[in-house]
């Protein structure tokens, strides 16, 4: 794949999400939620640290994460442009260029969001550029999260062992676009190994 092509799927990638980001942010307020379908939910979160909501210790815990994601996307961003250059098959580059894109969109999130928005709260839909100023400071913002895929929220039948009656909820993560993109790029990559590191 080109490097055009390559450069196109990021800014589509990033367009996607930074707009649906936008949208939840002055629209929704925190944990607010709209229910699509029994399975689909929309709901307003912020993740402060890493996947799954860990968060490094110390006040500076967040500031080296956001450093750390700088790092690890200016080698995947070398990656691309090495496997671009090397002509390597394009589900190699493509993927490379959805995960290069999903991190670049939360870091847009952790550096600036902190100064362009104003504290979103349980009561409180936060506006964009605030008089007042923004949340946080530079590096210290929180990622929007708002996907929601629950497939199984109910009781578990009697006959399974160990755990028949008990309630069970089966994927609770909330995520974004940029999430689902490095997602995707390491699932195909997993899945079409062969046709992205072919051996010689």
């Amino acid at each position: 794949m080109s490097l055009k092509k390559s450069i196109l799927v990021i800014v589509l990638v990033l367009l996607i999400d930074q707009i649906s980001k936008f949208y939840i942010k002055t629209h929704f307020a925190l944990h607010e939620e709209v229910r699509v379908f029994d399975w689909f939910r929309i709901v307003f979160v912020e993740n402060k640290g890493m996947a799954w909501g860990f968060e490094l210790p110390g006040s500076y815990g967040k500031l080296v994460l956001t450093l750390f994601r700088l790092v690890a996307i200016t080698g995947i961003g070398y990656w691309l442009y090495d496997s671009v250059r090397k002509n390597s098959p394009m589900i190699l580059t493509f993927c490379i260029a959805l995960i290069f894109a999903g991190a670049f969109g939360n870091i847009i999130d952790s550096i600036f969001y902190g100064i362009l928005f104003e504290e979103s709260t349980v009561s409180n839909v936060a506006t964009f550029l605030p008089e007042a100023g923004g949340y946080e400071s530079v590096f210290y913002g929180k990622v929007v999260d708002m996907i929601q895929f629950t497939f199984y929220d109910d009781i578990l039948p009697d006959w399974i062992p160990v755990w028949g009656g008990k309630h069970f909820s089966f994927f609770d993560p909330v995520f974004n676009i940029a999430d689902s993109a490095i997602s995707v790029g390491v699932f195909l990559l997993i899945i079409f190994n062969k046709k992205a590191f072919p051996k010689k």
